[in-house]
């Protein structure tokens, strides 16, 4: 059965006796592990949650968070982990539509708690990580150690087993609803490209309230080890990877061109890695190609995917890589080849499937893609079609398999009735010497509609409009190229690296109302 509580059981009886956790508190063995973790089920049933109900965590990375995650899976009781770097007020929105009956955090999170808007939520709330919390409140371990042991729930496949909020770059976030069989079957797809074995060792650095944290699941299925960091730092990964004897590290380019600048890699005993994962957002060329040179006898894999899909959709493995290097360079752009049991399509304006090798928004079936939106009916109407979910990425497949992100649909500028990818655009930007990041984004524009305006953040100097202008003519069509730009000291980023495209056209905009 592709179910979280089967897995977890098959896990145990073949890799018992192997470590699931590698953390200085102290390691454990996967039947170890799986103790604690029905006993934290036992925590949650004895809470006065059933099967079915939710809870929210807002955690850093840690054993406890993990525990907790896996209780609920183990319970058939819903986790809906929150990203903590968001207002008061966003956390509290997602907490009333979730409907959560528990919310569990840790201490130095406790504060927004003492204040509206989420002072109401304050008597649900459990101390996970302790600090110097509130004495009143009751702490996950105390409650645990005086819980029995839950035994594994009989989830269905189809049974909800996580609810993950989308990041909100755009808006407000969506709940995702994925069940048992998403997260499974995706575990089972990466298998077939990321080859775990027990001998792994994954490191979870980046969040563990994003989609991508679920990609240690292919680790559990084959009773690797895992190990967390509660924060990133350069120093911090590198340390981890020496002395936990990390063999598969799930990085996002920001945190990869860290620790590229970091000075002291050589000291550190990095011969274990074997797989670095990146994703979320593009990995320019250059960077690529360095961090392949210093971590020369490591393999690189570029994942794409969504929440919606549990969460990957097509990998660029560590083969395609190479080939890239020796021979297609352009490749390092592709988003790599779908996994197994996955379709997809690509349609135009119409609604149309679009001309073979033409771009047009992907759409994607497979076992991964998710149930559905909480509470959003409207937009699962929209998004989820047929058994196909429209991704809102404007893409293209080569003539030998390898799908091609061209742009968001929503950012994709059309000016003067030409359609301009502002993902291209960027390439040719950040080849400029004098330009350390750039963003393209569409203002609106009386002639042509919208116009294009980069957003550039120098290297050192500021360079003229104008050669940059000239710069761009070299590798790009007229239209393509911007007339219009911002410098800033940085662009604004979600958690994972995502340019937060609608601040930067926000900012412009408002400076022009004001001058």
């Amino acid at each position: 059965m592709l179910t979280l509580p089967h897995l977890l059981k098959n896990t145990v009886q073949a890799y018992g006796r192997r470590k699931a956790i590698i953390d200085p508190s102290g390691d454990l063995s996967w039947n170890d592990y799986l103790a604690r973790v029905a006993r934290t089920a036992g925590m949650l049933r004895e809470l006065g949650l059933n099967p079915g109900d939710r809870f929210a965590t807002l955690c850093r990375n840690s054993v406890d968070h993990a525990q907790l995650l896996l209780a609920g899976f183990w319970s058939g009781i819903v986790p809906a982990p929150l990203n903590f770097r968001l207002a008061p007020a966003e956390i509290a929105a997602m907490l009333e539509d979730a409907q959560c009956k528990a919310v569990m955090l840790d201490d130095d999170f406790m504060p927004l708690f003492e204040q509206p808007p989420l002072a109401s939520w304050r008597s649900r709330a459990i101390r996970v990580r302790l600090q110097d919390g509130p004495a009143d409140l009751a702490t996950m371990a105390d409650l645990t150690q005086a819980s029995p042991r839950a035994c594994a729930h009989d989830c269905g496949e189809n049974d909800e087993a996580l609810l993950l909020y989308t990041g909100g770059t755009t808006g407000r976030g969506k709940g995702v609803r994925l069940t048992h069989r998403n997260i499974v079957a995706n575990a089972l797809q990466l298998a077939r490209v990321m080859s775990p074995c027990a001998d792994d060792v994954y490191l979870h650095v980046s969040p563990m309230f994003h989609s991508t944290d679920l990609k240690a699941t292919v680790v559990t299925m084959f009773g690797g080890g895992h190990t967390y960091l509660s924060e990133f730092s350069p120093q911090g990964v590198l340390e981890a990877i020496a002395q936990r004897g990390v063999t598969i590290a799930s990085l996002v380019p920001t945190m990869i061109i860290g620790i590229l600048k970091e000075t002291g890699m050589d000291r550190h005993d990095l011969s274990r890695l074997r797989l670095i994962s990146y994703g979320t957002a593009p990995m320019d060329e250059q960077s690529l190609r360095k961090a392949m040179g210093r971590f020369a006898h490591v393999g690189f894999h570029q994942c794409y995917g969504l929440t919606e899909t549990s969460p990957y959709l097509a990998i660029l493995d560590e083969a395609a890589h190479r080939f890239a290097l020796r021979e297609r360079p352009e490749l390092l752009k592709s988003a790599g080849r779908l996994l197994p049991a996955t379709a997809i399509r690509f349609l135009d304006d119409g609604g149309n499937e679009a001309a073979p090798g033409q771009p047009g928004e992907i759409a994607v079936s497979g076992p991964q893609v998710a149930a559905g939106y909480h509470n959003r009916p409207q937009e699962n109407a929209a998004t989820f079609r047929d058994g196909w979910l429209y991704t809102g990425d404007i893409g293209r497949l080569d003539e030998d398999g390898y799908l091609h992100i061209l742009d968001r649909k929503k950012d994709m500028v059309i000016t003067g009735g030409e359609n301009v990818y502002t993902r291209e655009v960027e390439s040719v930007l950040v080849l400029h010497p004098d330009v350390a990041d750039a963003a393209v984004v569409g203002i609106p524009d009386a002639r042509y509609g919208e116009a294009l305006l980069a957003v550039v953040v120098p290297a050192a100097s500021r360079p003229a409009p104008a050669e940059i202008i000239e710069f761009c003519r070299r590798h790009l069509g007229g239209y393509k190229i911007p007339r219009r730009f911002m410098f800033v000291d940085m662009l604004p980023r979600s958690s994972l690296g995502k340019v937060r495209k609608d601040e930067l056209r926000r900012a412009y905009l408002e400076t022009r109302e004001t001058c």
